[in-house]
């Protein structure tokens, strides 16, 4: 469910009330712990957490007028999406991420390459998204972005 917001708080002011509080503590989670570079916006028709044109003027290999993708948040049909590219690229993140997910909460992962879905909105462990969130700065997603998707 792409949303047609122009901004990241139209985007959190359209969803369904159901899904506000969950969605707020994640973006929460996320923007207190991304490392100083990466910037807020819409994209993709989700929040997106971007690497700017400022720091790497490429962009996206997509599309270059895109900035680079990082973390995308979305309230869709069934669930709540966490899009991570970090983890889809870095399978060291992937393993610590596995291995502490347990710690954190009692609901089962439910995860795709990217994707971490989150289908029982009392059991997000936010305090997990956020140290996520920390471990790779603007310029070490540049690094693995450039080892992993550019050849």
């Amino acid at each position: 469910m792409q949303s047609t917001a122009s901004s990241p708080q139209e985007y959190m002011d359209s969803l369904p009330d159901d899904r506000k509080d969950a969605m707020t503590q994640l973006r929460k989670a996320i923007v207190e712990n991304l490392p100083e570079g990466f910037e807020e916006r819409m994209s993709y028709g989700m929040l997106g957490f971007v690497v700017p044109h400022s720091l790497y003027p490429k962009g996206y290999h997509c599309d270059p007028k895109l900035p680079l993708p990082f973390v995308n948040l979305a309230s869709q049909k069934n669930n709540i999406s966490l899009y991570h590219m970090g983890i889809y690229s870095d399978s060291e993140l992937l393993t610590w991420f596995q291995n502490e997910w347990p710690r954190h909460t009692q609901s089962k992962l439910d995860m795709g390459k990217s994707c971490i879905r989150f289908k029982k909105l009392n059991d997000i462990p936010y305090e997990l998204i956020g140290q996520l969130m920390q471990r790779i700065s603007p310029a070490q997603w540049i690094q693995t972005y450039e080892k992993a998707f550019l050849k």
